[in-house]
């Protein structure tokens, strides 16, 4: 278990001219994958969202849009979400998959041109739509494959639900630690108002997912990947729908508003046996590089793909649990696979900036990612 610690906010860092912030953030409400947005492809979750970013730029130009996605239909999503959003044909698009980390992993990709120099203004994120995902079918195969292969031929592939089984036994972590977690998930998100980030979509302003969960309903619910196993439906995130995006500008265009400064981002490799642990040597990265430790950071997001694996996560890092997703995370809101790491630097957003959090507030994104990676990315309120 983790120690207790007072976070404590570090003076302000001197902010480069150059340096990425991110000003705007926005999102989907997400929807149940073949509920809410059953018939909508990725371009028209995305496009709203991209368009929503743009009009709270005040006239900025945007550069480029960079999306991260896991499943969609190809053709450089990006580009066709950009010119469904209206911001013209002038615009290009990159598409970027990470998996689970691709929104995230799309969003330092945004920050890395704007820091370099190369780009002014740029809107990144992710979007899943898993409703209408093609399906694929390998040449000469007589049904279509479920997923691409994380790893080549001879390395362990396990999917995501034995993973974090398998990262549950090897971390200690029980079945009832589980199920509290994602009560309290759900509780917080329950209690939490998201209207300031979200974009409606066809009328809807809410997320599907979250309800009322009480410990002895999940105590009844049977191991989902592995007999005799700690992890259930009820601890999992569901298969969702939705799309998140945020605007990401050098600190001199930042023109007086408040935004997160990146100070660090981080991808590493990891088992692929145990992709869930992915988060740790991303984290770790991000910290050393920023000379801080975890007790530095005061609000923190990880994409909460299974219970077993964000306990796993923070037991490691020794992060206590009321500053991880406080307002909920994937497990109550839902996992779009190729967004929740942009809906996780959406609700750091919400989180520090439209709270009004001190200059120099810490806060910190990751997510896990399919084939033994993480994804991590350090930001500091301006």
């Amino acid at each position: 278990m983790p120690r207790t610690q007072t976070p404590q906010t570090p003076p302000p860092r001197t902010t480069p001219p150059g340096a990425p912030v991110v000003v705007a953030a926005r999102r989907t409400p997400i929807g149940t994958a073949g509920h809410a947005f059953k018939k909508l492809t990725a371009e028209r979750l995305a496009a709203p969202v991209i368009a929503a970013v743009a009009g709270d730029l005040g006239g900025l130009p945007v550069d480029d849009v960079v999306l991260g996605n896991c499943m969609g239909p190809g053709g450089n999503l990006a580009r066709v979400a950009a010119l469904a959003a209206g911001l013209g044909h002038e615009v290009p698009g990159l598409t970027v998959d990470r998996q689970c980390g691709s929104g995230l992993a799309a969003i330092l990709v945004a920050a890395q041109a704007i820091g370099s120099g190369a780009m002014d203004v740029v809107i990144a994120g992710g979007v899943e739509s898993a409703s209408t995902a093609p399906l694929r079918t390998q040449v000469g195969a007589a049904e279509p494959y479920q997923r691409a292969p994380f790893v080549p031929e001879g390395w362990p592939d396990p999917d995501m639900g034995p993973a974090a089984e398998a990262l549950a036994k090897a971390r200690g972590i029980s079945r009832e630690r589980q199920d509290a977690y994602a009560c309290q998930s759900h509780a917080r998100a329950l209690a939490t108002d998201f209207g300031q980030e979200i974009v409606p979509i066809e009328g809807r302003t809410t997320d599907q997912r979250p309800r009322p969960l009480k410990p002895a309903s999940l105590a009844r619910l049977p191991a989902a990947f592995v007999a005799g196993g700690t992890v259930t439906a009820g601890n999992s995130s569901p298969i969702s729908d939705g799309a998140a995006a945020v605007a990401v500008v050098p600190d001199r265009l930042r023109a007086g508003r408040p935004g997160l400064r990146l100070v660090t981002g981080a991808v590493a490799g990891c088992d692929p046996e145990l992709p869930g642990w992915g988060p740790v040597p991303a984290i770790r990265k991000c910290l050393e590089e920023a000379a801080i430790g975890i007790e530095a950071i005061q609000a923190v997001e990880i994409v909460e793909a299974f219970a077993a694996q964000v306990l796993a996560v923070t037991d490691a890092l020794g992060v206590e649990r009321d500053r991880v997703c406080a307002g909920g995370g994937a497990l109550a809101l839902g996992h779009p696979w190729g967004a929740s790491g942009a809906v996780a630097v959406t609700r750091l957003f919400t989180r520090l900036v439209r709270s009004g959090a001190l200059r120099g507030t810490l806060g910190l994104a990751a997510a896990a990612v399919g084939g033994g990676l993480g994804v991590a990315a350090l930001f500091e309120v301006v």
